[in-house]
Protein backbone atom coordinates (compact mmCIF):
# COMPACT_ATOMS: atom_id res chain seq x y z
CA UNK A 1 0.00 0.00 0.00
CA UNK A 2 1.51 3.26 -1.24
CA UNK A 3 1.81 5.87 1.71
CA UNK A 4 2.77 9.28 2.08
CA UNK A 5 3.36 11.64 4.52
CA UNK A 6 4.50 15.15 4.07
CA UNK A 7 5.69 18.07 6.34
CA UNK A 8 6.57 21.84 6.39
CA UNK A 9 3.70 23.25 6.82
CA UNK A 10 3.20 26.36 9.53
CA UNK A 11 1.79 29.98 9.70
CA UNK A 12 4.10 32.87 7.83
CA UNK A 13 3.43 36.14 7.10
CA UNK A 14 2.75 37.48 3.18
CA UNK A 15 5.82 37.76 1.37
CA UNK A 16 7.26 34.55 3.88
CA UNK A 17 8.37 31.24 2.79
CA UNK A 18 8.23 27.32 3.32
CA UNK A 19 9.51 24.32 1.95
CA UNK A 20 6.62 21.39 2.25
CA UNK A 21 8.25 18.20 2.00
CA UNK A 22 6.52 14.43 1.14
CA UNK A 23 8.09 11.26 1.59
CA UNK A 24 6.71 8.01 -0.23
CA UNK A 25 6.91 4.80 1.48
CA UNK A 26 6.97 2.29 -2.08
CA UNK A 27 10.61 1.94 -2.99
CA UNK A 28 9.92 2.42 -6.69
CA UNK A 29 7.40 5.46 -6.77
CA UNK A 30 10.20 7.64 -8.31
CA UNK A 31 8.84 5.97 -11.72
CA UNK A 32 5.79 7.85 -11.13
CA UNK A 33 4.53 11.62 -11.26
CA UNK A 34 3.87 13.57 -7.91
CA UNK A 35 2.24 16.31 -7.60
CA UNK A 36 1.40 19.15 -4.63
CA UNK A 37 -2.52 20.30 -4.68
CA UNK A 38 -3.78 22.44 -2.19
CA UNK A 39 -8.20 23.02 -0.62
CA UNK A 40 -8.21 26.63 0.43
CA UNK A 41 -11.63 27.28 2.65
CA UNK A 42 -14.79 27.09 0.66
CA UNK A 43 -12.74 25.98 -1.87
CA UNK A 44 -12.13 22.80 -4.39
CA UNK A 45 -8.83 20.97 -3.93
CA UNK A 46 -6.56 22.36 -7.38
CA UNK A 47 -3.49 20.98 -9.03
CA UNK A 48 -0.81 23.12 -7.86
CA UNK A 49 2.59 21.42 -9.21
CA UNK A 50 3.31 18.21 -10.99
CA UNK A 51 6.85 16.52 -11.46
CA UNK A 52 7.44 13.67 -13.98
CA UNK A 53 9.70 10.77 -13.68
CA UNK A 54 12.39 13.47 -15.83
CA UNK A 55 11.36 16.08 -13.69
CA UNK A 56 9.69 17.49 -15.93
CA UNK A 57 7.49 20.10 -13.92
CA UNK A 58 4.02 21.94 -14.60
CA UNK A 59 2.85 24.65 -12.33
CA UNK A 60 -1.14 26.52 -11.74
CA UNK A 61 -1.11 30.05 -13.26
CA UNK A 62 -1.37 31.44 -9.19
CA UNK A 63 2.30 29.80 -8.18
CA UNK A 64 4.61 29.90 -10.80
CA UNK A 65 7.45 32.16 -10.43
CA UNK A 66 7.10 31.37 -6.81
CA UNK A 67 6.76 27.70 -6.58
CA UNK A 68 9.00 25.09 -7.49
CA UNK A 69 8.61 21.29 -7.21
CA UNK A 70 11.49 18.94 -7.08
CA UNK A 71 12.02 15.17 -6.25
CA UNK A 72 14.90 13.17 -4.98
CA UNK A 73 14.40 9.55 -6.14
CA UNK A 74 17.02 7.90 -3.72
CA UNK A 75 14.87 9.50 -0.96
CA UNK A 76 11.43 8.86 -2.15
CA UNK A 77 10.52 12.41 -1.95
CA UNK A 78 9.18 15.27 -3.24
CA UNK A 79 9.38 19.27 -2.14
CA UNK A 80 7.27 21.78 -2.86
CA UNK A 81 9.58 25.41 -2.35
CA UNK A 82 7.33 28.34 -1.88
CA UNK A 83 8.01 31.91 -2.07
CA UNK A 84 6.75 34.94 -2.04
CA UNK A 85 3.65 33.67 -0.15
CA UNK A 86 0.47 35.59 -0.31
CA UNK A 87 -2.88 34.72 1.87
CA UNK A 88 -4.71 33.46 -0.81
CA UNK A 89 -2.53 30.70 -0.82
CA UNK A 90 -3.70 29.82 2.73
CA UNK A 91 -4.89 26.15 2.24
CA UNK A 92 -4.19 22.73 3.12
CA UNK A 93 -1.50 21.09 0.87
CA UNK A 94 -1.01 17.69 -0.12
CA UNK A 95 1.10 15.86 -1.91
CA UNK A 96 -0.11 12.71 -4.46
CA UNK A 97 1.03 10.13 -6.60
CA UNK A 98 -0.01 8.77 -10.36
CA UNK A 99 -2.35 6.04 -9.88
CA UNK A 100 -4.63 4.00 -12.19
CA UNK A 101 -7.56 5.74 -13.52
CA UNK A 102 -10.04 3.41 -11.66
CA UNK A 103 -8.53 4.40 -7.76
CA UNK A 104 -11.30 5.79 -5.96
CA UNK A 105 -11.17 9.60 -4.85
CA UNK A 106 -8.65 9.94 -7.55
CA UNK A 107 -8.30 13.47 -9.37
CA UNK A 108 -6.72 14.27 -13.10
CA UNK A 109 -3.89 17.54 -12.89
CA UNK A 110 -1.56 17.95 -15.95
CA UNK A 111 -3.19 15.03 -17.94
CA UNK A 112 -2.26 12.28 -14.76
CA UNK A 113 -4.47 10.92 -12.76
CA UNK A 114 -3.38 11.36 -9.11
CA UNK A 115 -5.09 8.93 -6.55
CA UNK A 116 -2.88 8.67 -3.61
CA UNK A 117 -2.89 11.25 -1.14
CA UNK A 118 -0.95 12.34 2.05
CA UNK A 119 -3.24 13.46 5.07
CA UNK A 120 -1.95 16.92 4.57
CA UNK A 121 -0.21 20.08 5.74
CA UNK A 122 -1.74 22.91 6.69
CA UNK A 123 -0.23 26.57 5.48
CA UNK A 124 -1.78 29.47 6.55
CA UNK A 125 -0.19 33.06 5.33
CA UNK A 126 -1.56 36.54 6.92
CA UNK A 127 -1.62 39.78 5.58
Amino acid sequence: QVRLMESGGGSVQSGGSLRLSCVVSVYTHHKYCMGWFRQGPGKEREGVAAIDRDARTQYAESVKGRFTISRDPAKNAVYLQMNSLKPEDTAMFYCATESPPFTRGGQYYAGVHFGYWGQGTQVTVSS
